[in-house]
Formats: C-alpha cells, structure tokens, sequence
C-alpha cells in the first residue's frame, strides 16, 4: 500500500482504538454511576458530564469517520472500509437517535427510565465500537504488510 493509505490505517486505528476503550470505561463504569450522584446535583452533573466528555470524544469520532472515509476512497471495494463504514452509520444514528435524546432528558434532571434506556441501547455503541476495533486493526496490519 502506498503512504498515504498507510498513515490513514495509523489514524483510523488509534482513533477508533481510542473510542473503543472510552465507549467500555462509559458502558460499564461511567453510565452506570450516574444514578448515584443524586438528586441535587444531578442536573449540574449531567450538563459537566456532557460538556467534559463531547472534548474527549468528539474530535476523535471526526478523526474516525474522516479516516474511514479516506481509506474508503483509496480502496472502494475494500469489505473491511465497506464494514468499517456501515458499523459508523450504525454508531452515528445510535448516537443521535438513541443516546443524545437519553442525555437531554436527563439534562432536566435524575430520570431511571431514561438511564436504564440510556445504559441498555449504548450496548449497541459498544459492540459497534468493539467490532471496528477489530477492522482498524485488520485494515492496519493489511496495510504494513
């Protein structure tokens, strides 16, 4: 493979690698601690929480989809880009559709419904996020071979 394909599967694979270990540290320690803080701090939690982590984990989803899609480009019949590509769509409407309506209701306060809603469907984040570890990591050691 050429350089640029090459420095793109670096990108990807620490981006991604990133988020894998972030959307795990969430799922089975951060969420489930939101339902301890308490009532009187809830609010202000919740809106810290939402602001501190978008720092994190933003410009690494960009970072992933920018890379996933350039390596996309390069190599369009790729089944590990076409995978790695439909596993983002699943992560990004999950993420807008079922996580962010969780975290703007729970902005208005401690709701165990919408945590318990917010805990289960980040499973599907989870195991989307695992499995594009395990392509970025495929495409990766393709691409120094």
């Amino acid at each position: 493979m050429d350089n640029a394909y090459l420095l793109l599967a670096w990108l990807q694979a620490f981006s991604t690698l990133a988020l894998v270990g972030l959307i795990w540290t969430i799922q089975v320690v951060h969420y489930p601690l939101f339902g301890r803080v308490g009532d009187e701090q809830y609010v202000e939690y919740q809106a810290e929480h939402m602001r501190r982590i978008t720092w994190v984990v933003g410009p690494l989803m960009l970072a992933e989809v920018a890379t996933a899609a350039l390596l996309l480009v390069l190599a369009p019949t790729n089944p590990l880009a076409i995978a790695g590509i439909g596993l983002l769509v699943v992560i990004w409407l999950s993420t807008a559709v079922l996580q962010v309506p969780c975290h703007s209701k729970l902005t208005r306060g401690f709701d165990a419904d919408a945590l318990a809603k917010l805990v289960g469907t980040n499973w599907i984040r989870t195991i989307a996020w695992t499995a594009r570890g395990v392509i970025a990591l495929a495409m990766l050691i393709n691409a120094v071979d």
